[in-house]
């Protein structure tokens, strides 16, 4: 019975209203970008969108964004030209800021439209489970904080990718899946990450009998084929030719980027590169060697400028090894049970192993995890044991892309409210396991929760207050990042227990 829970459109009015009032607040550099990418699709001709590079923010996203951008800046010229102009760096007029920030809320009603689809296509004895699983998607703290405040486009795009995964859900629908996916594949490049599970997951249920590997259907086939590669013609079309594919390739994937991002993505390198700090001084001790070049300038996250003191030097090639090995095992399962369960905890899977073992991660794809693993965290107690931990860890690990004074109050106060509401009612709600429940996983799930309370209360504010602004400010940050990184290991390691048991 959902009556005794607020309705989507009730939840999304509320919530708009809230983001309204954030329109003056901080702002990152990702908002003159976008900014940026308005006056470069508005101001020059397609075939110079990528070579465009008066600022130092150059168009890097794949080209149905840029037409997204393109779209945007045609409403843009009616609120300010001024910011159309691509020599205007920098440039906020208030006009600018509240298009800007408009445009956000507005797009952000796909994700509802595709939530409320998820709900109607839930069986009606799961129904409430998934009206409070979509909420919490709705009014997560880390759209708030990524989208809202810091300033990105993630909501529209995460509603497409939860429309992909509905219209997954049924035999008639899976074309349709298949081609949302390679839409959203040309709109945000970061989702290649999950494009394995899609992979399998089409052919396995759609161009193949799904009992039985040995009976294709070469229609299928056939219409998936044309339908994705007409996505991609229709995308990379204006930019035919050797030169321009090439200029597409370098500013979508600029490997020159260090391992580590600059606040340390809560990931395996984030503790490895912790790790290897707290060796620094241990070193002489143990006999061990310090490449002393590295000591000043190790994991801060610069381009090209990734390096560790004491432990070995981590290659692209070696995450590019391990983050497909560590896809390659839930696909397998994938492969001989094709049911949408399990497409969705491979899905998850798979961002989980792209964000941890990936390279120059940032710490916003942990979203990448959260929302997939959200649509199922409810299916029994064993998936909501290993959810909380990643839950607490993927938000709080965002705290730092907000460090002014003025939205402390705001994104600690409304992510904890987050997880007390939605842990609180996830716990009352989500049905006992079939399977004997994961001991293990849930101490470990208490007992971080309980930690991270004071780290969160320390890193935010009594480091501060001991050692004043500026002093040490990279300690906090390694600490949230190190904690984080344990959290979403930890739920990982978890949820693959639960997958392969299931």
């Amino acid at each position: 019975m959902t009556e005794f829970y607020p309705s989507l459109a009730q939840c999304a009015i509320v919530a708009a209203a809230f983001k309204v009032l954030l329109f003056p607040a901080y702002k990152s550099t990702d908002f003159e970008v976008h900014r940026n990418w308005l006056a470069v699709t508005h101001s020059l001709p397609v075939k110079e969108w990528y070579y465009e590079k008066t600022s130092e923010w150059t168009l890097d996203y794949p080209p149905f964004f840029a037409g997204f951008e393109w779209l945007l800046s045609q409403l843009a010229y009616y609120a300010d030209p001024a910011m159309l102009v691509v020599k205007n760096l920098n440039y906020d007029s208030w006009q600018t800021v509240y298009f800007q920030r408009a445009t956000v809320i507005l797009t952000e009603l796909v994700l509802v439209f595709a939530l409320s689809r998820y709900i109607k296509s839930t069986p009606p004895a799961n129904k409430q489970l998934a009206h409070i699983a979509s909420l919490s998607i709705l009014l997560s703290p880390g759209l708030l904080i990524i989208d809202h405040i810091h300033f990105q486009y993630n909501g529209f795009l995460y509603g497409i990718l939860v429309l992909s995964i509905v219209l997954a859900r049924k035999q008639s629908t899976l074309l349709y899946s298949g081609i949302m996916f390679a839409i959203l594949l040309c709109l945000k490049h970061i989702y290649l990450y999950l494009s394995l599970a899609y992979f399998v997951y089409l052919l396995r249920a759609y161009c193949l009998d799904p009992k039985s590997v040995f009976r294709p259907r070469f229609g299928n086939a056939i219409k998936l084929g044309v339908g994705v590669l007409s996505v991609f013609g229709a995308v990379f079309g204006p930019f035919a030719g050797w030169n321009q594919l090439l200029q597409l390739k370098d500013r979508l994937f600029p490997f020159s980027r260090g391992l580590c991002h600059a606040y340390w993505a809560p990931n395996v390198w984030a503790m490895y590169a912790f790790t290897d700090r707290v060796l620094i001084p241990l070193a002489p001790r143990l006999g061990l060697k310090v490449n002393l070049d590295a000591v000043s300038s190790v994991t801060r996250g610069l381009v090209g400028d990734t390096s560790f003191a004491v432990l070995p030097e981590v290659s692209k090639e070696l995450t590019f090894v391990l983050t497909f090995l560590f896809q390659l095992l839930p696909l397998v399962k994938l492969w001989f049970r094709p049911d949408w369960d399990t497409f969705v905890g491979a899905l998850t899977l798979c961002g989980y192993a792209s964000f941890l073992f990936g390279w120059h991660v940032h710490e916003k794809a942990v979203l990448l995890i959260i929302i997939p693993f959200s649509l199922i965290a409810l299916k029994d107690r064993r998936y909501l044991s290993a959810f909380r931990p990643l839950a607490v860890a993927g938000h709080v690990s965002l705290f730092p892309l907000i460090f002014t004074v003025a939205e402390f109050p705001i994104k600690t106060v409304y992510t904890i409210l987050w997880l007390v509401l939605f842990l609180f009612a996830f716990d009352r709600v989500a049905p006992p396991s079939e399977r004997p429940r994961v001991f293990l996983l849930d101490r470990f799930s208490l007992l971080y929760i309980t930690v991270a309370i004071p780290l969160i209360v320390y890193c935010s504010l009594v480091h501060q207050l001991v050692f004043g602004w500026g002093r040490y400010e990279f300690l906090p940050l390694m600490f949230m990042s190190s904690y984080s990184a344990l959290g979403v290991v930890g739920s990982w390691v978890g949820f693959i227990v639960v997958f392969f048991t299931a």
